[in-house]
């Protein structure tokens, strides 16, 4: 993984400091969902190879919610937001 990460809030961390939550492209069913659109959401994922969206957590940091973009390959870094501003606001 990369090995600096470029925190929006606290600046450039030790990617030590980040926890790693996971995809952040899918979208939350609504509740009344059927059960097949759930159990997709769930458990099915896809596993791209390049240029891909995270949820990180700077937990030694400002605990903040960060969306990372980067190549999971070359584990080179292209953005990093804040995930609530990303959401339409503030959580």
């Amino acid at each position: 993984m990369a090995s600096l990460i470029p925190c929006p809030h606290c600046g450039t961390r030790p990617r030590q400091e980040f926890s790693v939550r996971g995809d952040a492209t899918p979208v939350r069913p609504a509740p009344m969902a059927a059960d097949e659109v759930w159990n997709d959401y769930m458990h099915v994922r896809a596993n791209p190879r390049g240029r891909i969206r995270e949820h990180w957590q700077h937990i030694a940091g400002c605990r903040r919610w960060l969306v990372v973009e980067r190549d999971n390959f070359t584990h080179e870094v292209f953005s990093v937001s804040d995930a609530s501003l990303e959401q339409g606001g503030a959580r």
